[in-house]
């Protein structure tokens, strides 16, 4: 168990020091302009991935000492802190926080990586580090796109996350997906991504499912791994999709897969 919790702290730090050293060269301008989250400039993303900071940091110290999840009240709190910063306050608190919160999961020994179970507030029980970092690095790794994304329109996740980030879309991809936005019409596909290389099916009926892969699916979708993480987190617009991306069969089209995932 330690080794994908290895995997995962390693990427979480290579994230961290990757966004963080554009950060560090933003200008108050850069810092306003529209992020790859419809609704937020580029400080409102480094907000929220530093208010998630805390609150991940505030977990993982609960679990290690025992007191548990600090609640909604704390979470409440935070955020209304971070919004209440300037923009520039905001690019330095997010430096100051993912930071901490990286050295601390970096910090921690192998038992401890193996052994602790953390109470995140919103799943119906405690997690081991390895879930609970891979949660925050699939927020990093997306979150950061949108920052990098404000930048140069085709940039795409970090390779060091994309491998590690299907466990997390899997366990969310009922939450992410709307399959009320293909009015009743079951859909099956096989899915195909390349690097990494992985086979697996897509299911839209009543809910979105991940399945093994369908012996007669109605359409194929061959992608980039990273590209269909993006799909399913909603950062899929035709502008940000490689033209490696492929849809067979008449019965979905791209469009329809990005009303499915619209994102967060």
């Amino acid at each position: 168990m330690s080794d994908r919790a290895d995997e995962t702290i390693k990427a979480l730090r290579s994230g961290h020091d990757e966004l963080a050293a554009l950060v560090r060269g933003f200008t108050a301008e850069d810092l306003a302009r529209p992020s790859g989250a419809s609704e937020w400039d580029v400080s409102q993303v480094l907000s929220h991935l530093g208010s998630g900071a805390e609150i991940a940091l505030a977990g993982l110290e609960g679990a290690l000492e025992g007191t548990g999840d600090p609640g909604g009240d704390f979470n409440k709190n935070v955020w209304a802190r971070w919004d209440a910063m300037s923009r520039e306050e905001r690019a330095e608190g997010f430096l100051a926080a993912s930071e901490t919160l990286t050295s601390r999961y970096e910090a921690l020994d192998d038992e401890t990586r193996d052994d602790l179970r953390i109470d995140l507030g919103f799943l119906p029980a405690p997690v081991d580090v390895a879930t609970a970092g891979g949660l925050r690095l699939n927020e990093l790794a997306h979150h950061a796109w949108d920052v990098k994304v404000a930048f140069d329109p085709a940039a795409t996740l970090a390779p060091e996350a994309t491998p590690l980030m299907f466990a997390q879309s899997e366990m969310l991809i009922g939450f992410l997906g709307r399959a009320a936005e293909l009015e009743g019409r079951p859909v099956s596909l096989a899915v195909n991504t390349t690097s990494p290389e992985r086979s697996f099916g897509l299911e839209v009926g009543e809910t979105v499912a991940v399945t093994e892969v369908p012996g007669s699916p109605d359409a194929v979708l061959t992608a980039p791994a990273e590209w269909w993480l993006r799909l399913t987190a909603g950062r899929h617009a035709p502008e940000h999709t490689p033209a490696a991306v492929e849809l067979s069969g008449d019965t979905i089209t791209l469009d329809d897969l990005r009303r499915v995932f619209p994102g967060f």
